[in-house]
């Protein structure tokens, strides 16, 4: 008899331990320039136990962001793709229209915040209005929120200076020590203890961009066919960003983590999220000022004619949309 309730308990552990393993749902994730604030919400959300929680499993590509972001999602290799410069997914989706293989899901980040710009402590530029024309100013990669940023401010100062995309910010850094570029580009708290330490100067700062102040920058996409085959899953998995962001914004781990990732102290850490990453922008539930993102992509030439928000409407599927 015992042995027949042995036998029946560890029969009834596999029943459940099998029904809970099928019960967890898989998604592949693209994310750019890991170890940033707000390319941290996964590793927050795992860190909290979120994901496990909701029944998802999520496994994560690091990209460079910009395009490369983009080609993850666009080639199927991924199911979601983070924190995606919306002028980029504008210019993809009017070359291919209803065709093109993501749509975008939510907004990511609203306004210009968390961006700047540096040279090296004996270069003579004060400001982007002081580099003549040729002087080059980097920024990540075409379409990406670095490039919009970068058009939006040498636009509203004048200068002429030659924008250059050069990959990440630890790519920038280089090139800009190494003189192979005038100006580099960074994204706090990434470089603040060299300012801090007066061996960089910044020239300018992605706030200074008032005219993006209520414009949705960055969007997260999903691939179509993910979308039709694992929409639920992409649902909860909106949801558990949501439950990691207030997470973050709540818990002081979240500072730790951030820390940690990007090998600073965690007073700097503080100081980068309480200046630079007002929780408000990070709303996911509304695509804002899509007019002048759209002027924007014409102004800037990633876009052959002017479009309206109807002519690119197929491009939206907000998936979650919090209280």
């Amino acid at each position: 008899m015992r042995k027949f309730i042995l036998a029946f308990a560890v029969f009834a552990v596999m029943v459940v331990g099998s029904a809970a393993l099928a019960q967890t749902q898989k998604l592949k994730v693209a994310v750019p320039q890991r170890g940033f604030w707000d390319s941290s919400w996964i590793e927050f959300g795992e860190a909290a136990g979120l994901f496990k929680d909701a029944g998802l499993e999520i496994e994560v590509f690091y990209t460079e962001g910009g395009a490369q972001t983009i080609a993850t999602v666009v080639s199927g290799s991924v199911d979601i793709a983070m924190s995606n410069g919306i002028l980029g997914a504008i210019s993809t989706y009017v070359k291919g229209g209803d065709a093109t293989p993501y749509r975008v899901i939510s907004a990511q980040m609203t306004g210009a915040h968390e961006l700047f710009w540096y040279v090296k402590a004996d270069s003579p530029y004060k400001s982007l209005k002081d580099m003549p024309e040729g002087k080059t100013v980097a920024f990540s990669s075409p379409g990406a929120s670095s490039h919009l940023i970068l058009l939006t401010l040498l636009r509203q100062t004048g200068s002429k200076a030659k924008p250059l995309p050069v990959g990440g910010a630890p790519a920038s850094y280089t090139q800009t020590m190494t003189g192979q570029v005038d100006a580099g580009w960074s994204v706090v708290p990434f470089r603040l203890q060299e300012v801090q330490e007066g061996k960089l100067r910044i020239i300018a700062r992605a706030g200074e961009a008032t005219e993006l102040k209520n414009q949705t920058i960055r969007v997260n996409l999903a691939n179509v066919e993910s979308l039709k085959t694992k929409r639920p899953a992409i649902v909860k998995f909106m949801q558990t960003i949501q439950k990691s962001i207030d997470w973050a914004y709540s818990n002081p781990k979240a500072i730790e983590i951030f820390a940690k990732n990007m090998k600073v102290p965690v007073a700097i850490a503080k100081q980068a999220v309480d200046e630079f990453y007002p929780k408000s922008a990070m709303q996911l539930s509304e695509i804002r000022d899509l007019e002048r993102s759209l002027k924007d992509a014409l102004d800037f030439k990633m876009i052959p004619s002017a479009k309206s928000p109807s002519d690119i409407a197929g491009l939206f599927d907000i998936v979650y949309k919090p209280n």
